[in-house]
C-alpha cells in the first residue's frame, strides 16, 4: 500500500472523526452543477435571504431536491431539502479536524460517502439535512453548538416544525450541548460513537497514554519525535514560515511521523508475545485504558501529540490533572511502578478550563427528549468508557427513561505491513440508519426502542 492511500485510509477509519467528519479543506471549490430551483425552491431561498443567509448557491439534490450552501452571520452552512419535505430538518454534528486545517461542510450531505450512506436514508425519508461548519478545526464543541443552532433558526424560519440532532464522534458532544443547553429546540437526538461522557475524560486518557508511551519507549527505536511536554503539543499541525507544503499534506505527514514508530512496535511484538515491546503495548494500553492494539494506541497517542495545544488554547488552560494519581502498569514489579510514578510527568488543571470544560464538554444528564446512543464495544479513540459514563451520569439525574444505549461488535482495519487495528466509529449504513429510525420512532410513538433495535 503506498504511503499516500496508506494515510488517507488511516485518517478516514483511526482518525478524529465520526459518522460525519469536519472536511479539512474548504468545499466551495467543488463546482455546482447547472440547477434551476423550481417555483418552490424560489420561494425557499427568498425566505432563506429574509432570514439573514447570504452567498446562497443552489445545486440538485436527488430526487428533485435541492442542495443550498450559504452563510450565516459569516459561518458557512449546508441544506439539504427533499423535494417531498415533510417540514422535519435533522441537523448534524460534525466530527473533529486537525487542527489548523480549514473548517467546511460537505458539498453534498446526501453522497453515500458521508456517513456511510446514512444521511442519504434520511433524506430520503422526506427530512431536510443540514450541516453548519465549525468556527474552529479542532476541539469545537462551543461553535458546533452555536452554528447548529443558526442553522435551527433558518429552518424553522423555512418551515420545519421539528428538529433532530445527530452526531458522531465529537458531534455526539456537539449532540449532548444541543440538548441539554438548548432543551426546547430538539424533539430527539442520536449520538453514535461520541464524546458522551465528557472531553476531560477523554482527554486525561489521551495524555495518560502518550506519557505512558514517552516513558517506556525511552531510548528505543519507538519512540516519538517531537517534544514531550504532555501539556502542550509534540509536533506543529502547520508548515512553517517558507514551508510550501500544503497544510493538509503537512498535517497528514506529522500523523504519519507519529503512528510509524508505533507500527514498528508492533511489529516488533509480533515475533514475541512475551517480549519487552508487548509488554510495552499492554502497560501503555492498560494505562490509557484502550486496547492493545495498533489502532487503538496510534489514534489517541497521535490525538495528543497533534492536538493537546488546540486543547489548551480553546478551554483556556489544561483541564485535566494527575497530580494525585497513583499509575499502576500491569507487569511491573513495586520497585518499577515506583519508578514510573517517579518519572511520570505531573500537571495541575486549571479552574477556569476546568469550568468551561464543564459548561461545553460535559452532559448533566438532565435532557428532556429521546436520546439514542451507539458505541462500538472497542473503539481506536473514543472508547466504550464514554458510553458507559453517559449511563451513569443519566441513572444519577434519574433520566433513564430518555436514553437507549446500544453496544455493538467493533470492526477492524487494514494497517501496514500485515497489521489490522480497530476502527473509530466504524459502523454500517445500516446501523446508522436503524439508529435514526429507532430514535424517530421513539419521538412519533412515544414507544422506547427495545434492545434489538440496533445490532
Amino acid at each position: 500500500m503506498k504511503r499516500s492511500t496508506l494515510s488517507l485510509v488511516l485518517a478516514a477509519a483511526i482518525g478524529l472523526s465520526g459518522p460525519v467528519a469536519a472536511r479539512q479543506a474548504s468545499d466551495s471549490a467543488v463546482p455546482a452543477a447547472a440547477f434551476t430551483p423550481d417555483r418552490a425552491q424560489e420561494t425557499l431561498l427568498d425566505k432563506a435571504r429574509r432570514a439573514g443567509a447570504t452567498d446562497l448557491t443552489t445545486r440538485p439534490a436527488p430526487g428533485g431536491g435541492m442542495i443550498v450552501n450559504g452563510k450565516l452571520d459569516g459561518h458557512i452552512f449546508v441544506l439539504a431539502i427533499p423535494a417531498n419535505w415533510n417540514r422535519e430538518a435533522v441537523l448534524i454534528g460534525q466530527g473533529y479536524a486537525a487542527p489548523g486545517s480549514t473548517p467546511a461542510v460537505p458539498a453534498d450531505p446526501t453522497a453515500p460517502s458521508e456517513s456511510g450512506g446514512a444521511l442519504r436514508h434520511i433524506y430520503d425519508e422526506g427530512l431536510a439535512v443540514g450541516v453548519a461548519a465549525f468556527d474552529k478545526s479542532g476541539v469545537a464543541t462551543e461553535s458546533g453548538a452555536k452554528n447548529a443552532m443558526r442553522l435551527h433558526a433558518l429552518t424553522t424560519r423555512l418551515g420545519a416544525k421539528r428538529h433532530y440532532a445527530v452526531g458522531g464522534s465529537m458531534g455526539g458532544s456537539v449532540v449532548l450541548a444541543l440538548i441539554e443547553l438548548y432543551p426546547k429546540a430538539f424533539a430527539g437526538a442520536v449520538s453514535m460513537c461520541g464524546v458522551t461522557e465528557g472531553w476531560r475524560p477523554l482527554i486525561q486518557q489521551l495524555a495518560d497514554m502518550r506519557g505512558a508511551y514517552d516513558l517506556l519507549t525511552e531510548g528505543t527505536p519507538y519512540a516519538l519525535p517531537g517534544a514531550h511536554d504532555l501539556t502542550r503539543s509534540g509536533l506543529p499541525t502547520e508548515p512553517s514560515a517558507g514551508d510550501s507544503t500544503p497544510g493538509d499534506a503537512f498535517r497528514d505527514q506529522q500523523r504519519m511521523r507519529v503512528l510509524m514508530p508505533i507500527f514498528a512496535l508492533f511489529q516488533a511484538a509480533k515475533a514475541n508475545l512475551d517480549g519487552r515491546e508487548a509488554r510495552i503495548i499492554r502497560q501503555v494500553a492498560a494505562v490509557g485504558g484502550f486496547a492493545p492494539d495498533p489502532a487503538a494506541i496510534g489514534a489517541p497517542v497521535y490525538a495528543a501529540v497533534l492536538g493537546m495545544d488546540d486543547i489548551v488554547a480553546t478551554m483556556g488552560g489544561l483541564p485535566i490533572d494527575n497530580s494525585e494519581r497513583v499509575y499502576a502498569p500491569p507487569e511491573m514489579s513495586a520497585e518499577e511502578s515506583a519508578d514510573f510514578n517517579r518519572r511520570m510527568p505531573r500537571y495541575h488543571a486549571n479552574p477556569r478550563a476546568v469550568a468551561f470544560a464543564r459548561q461545553w464538554h460535559e452532559p448533566t444528564g438532565k435532557f428532556r427528549v429521546p436520546l439514542v446512543t451507539v458505541h462500538q464495544t472497542t473503539d481506536s479513540l473514543v472508547p466504550f468508557s464514554q458510553s458507559e459514563g453517559l449511563g451513569r451520569i443519566v441513572a444519577a439525574a434519574g433520566n433513564g427513561a430518555r436514553i437507549a444505549q446500544y453496544a455493538v461488535p467493533p470492526t477492524k482495519m487494514p494497517l501496514p505491513d500485515g497489521l489490522e487495528g480497530y476502527t473509530h466509529c466504524g459502523f454500517s449504513p445500516k446501523q446508522n440508519a436503524n439508529a435514526f429510525d429507532a430514535m424517530r420512532t421513539w419521538v412519533r410513538t412515544g414507544r422506547r426502542p427495545g434492545p434489538d433495535a440496533v445490532k
